[in-house]
């Protein structure tokens, strides 16, 4: 990495109290409550879920979803270590905090889904290890991949705390686990298709299709960069820092070619399956399947061209519509076109969606709290002012 004092991560500073952490340890401080009321009284006394949905948005959203969102750090790793392309260095610690909280998160949060929470502790004791199973391999690599990240972002702790000699001697074995934060989230990516490939007829043929592992792997890639996108213009505008453009223009071209692979794969499959026909029905179905490539396709339109993808709004926007087109897909398949037969439905309680809510404000409370106090973005030593990033707001 350069060593401009420009590209050199430090920590931006300034107080942790505000409205924003203040409405963050909100949220959080209800979440807590909700969790504690469902350990100590079971799932039905806070979700909705059932025999027929016993998924809900616990797992859906804050698992299936939000480890995709969390794709950043990896996909930034695919470009600097494996592409060698280390202009985007300065990209790579924000990416990895983001998923290095989103994936934390979602290992927890899959824990108060259990029925039997108290028996967790199976997943990782082999004596009951079910090594035939697709939620085994799901749950390993996803417990490996939240340890590995701790341990690539630990060179943050250590300069914070001046461990210098410590760093060193980490800096000496860190490529093999940068090696596995590459390796452990494309399989399990890919699993969590795979996932929706064993429910059989449960799931809508949209959705219902042996190439599922690929098109879940290549959406959480484009989800990745996506997220990227979405975080820089977001943290810039809230610190008021400069929006790294001259990066995220070729990063955000890199992300239209995989999309591109993404759309081609989708629509190719479900040609081939001669399935297609079903997205032109009068129903819901229909309606969420365009709904949700509307929002792969929109970016495009956004940024397809050089002197667009210079416009911060629009790399927002774009990022935005990915981040959604990702959602839908997941919701499509797992909750939306998911039907286990009549007599059964699904709808998220108001505590489901309020611990939703909790996690998603622990990650942005624990985003806020480690870049001001931890090196992780590129130094600035002038502050932006706010009008400098208005095209952003516009």
């Amino acid at each position: 990495m350069s060593t401009d004092q420009h590209t050199v991560p430090a920590p931006v500073g300034g107080s942790l109290l505000n409205t924003t952490t203040f409405t963050c340890g909100v949220l959080i401080a209800v979440m807590a409550t909700i969790i504690l009321i469902r350990m100590f009284f079971g799932l039905a006394s806070t979700t909705n879920v059932n025999d027929g949905y016993s998924w809900g948005i616990w797992v859906v959203v804050d698992v299936f979803i939000g480890s995709a969102l969390a794709c950043g750090g990896f996909c930034m790793a695919l470009l600097v270590y494996i592409f060698n392309k280390g202009k985007y260095h300065p990209l790579v610690r924000p990416a990895l905090l983001s998923s290095l909280f989103g994936y934390t998160l979602a290992g927890a949060a899959i824990t108060v889904d259990l029925g039997r929470w108290w028996n967790f502790w199976h997943i990782f004791w082999p004596g009951y290890f079910n090594v035939h199973s697709v939620m085994f391999e799901v749950a390993a690599c996803i417990t490996l991949y939240i340890i590995v990240m701790w341990i690539e972002f630990s060179p943050v702790f250590l300069e914070k705390m001046g461990l210098r000699e410590t760093r060193k001697k980490l800096n000496k074995v860190l490529f093999f686990f940068i090696a596995l934060g590459i390796v452990l989230p494309m399989m399990h990516q890919a699993s969590l298709g795979t996932m929706l490939v064993v429910m059989g007829g449960q799931v809508h043929p949209l959705w219902q299709t042996p190439m599922q592992p690929l098109i879940y792997l290549l959406s959480a890639i484009t989800l990745g960069y996506g997220v990227i996108l979405f975080e820089s213009c977001v943290a810039a505008s809230a610190y008021r820092r400069q929006i790294e453009v001259p990066l995220l223009n070729p990063m955000a071209r890199v992300m239209l070619g995989i999309m591109a692979l993404y759309l081609v794969v989708r629509f190719t499959d479900l040609l081939v399956r001669g399935v297609l026909g079903y997205a032109f029905q009068l129903n819901a179905a229909a309606l969420t399947f365009w709904i949700e490539n509307a929002c792969f396709i929109a970016p495009f339109l956004l940024i397809g061209t050089v002197e667009a993808r210079r416009n911060p709004a629009r790399l927002f926007v774009a990022g935005l519509a990915v981040m959604l087109g990702g959602i839908m897909l997941r919701l499509n398949g797992f909750l939306i076109a998911f039907d286990t037969g009549p007599g059964w439905s699904y709808f998220p309680s108001v505590p489901e969606m309020l611990v939703t809510l909790g996690i998603f404000a622990a990650n942005v409370l624990g985003y806020i709290i480690i870049t001001r106090r931890f090196p992780v973005l590129p130094r600035e030593e002038t502050p932006v002012l706010p009008g400098e990033n208005a095209q952003l707001a516009h």
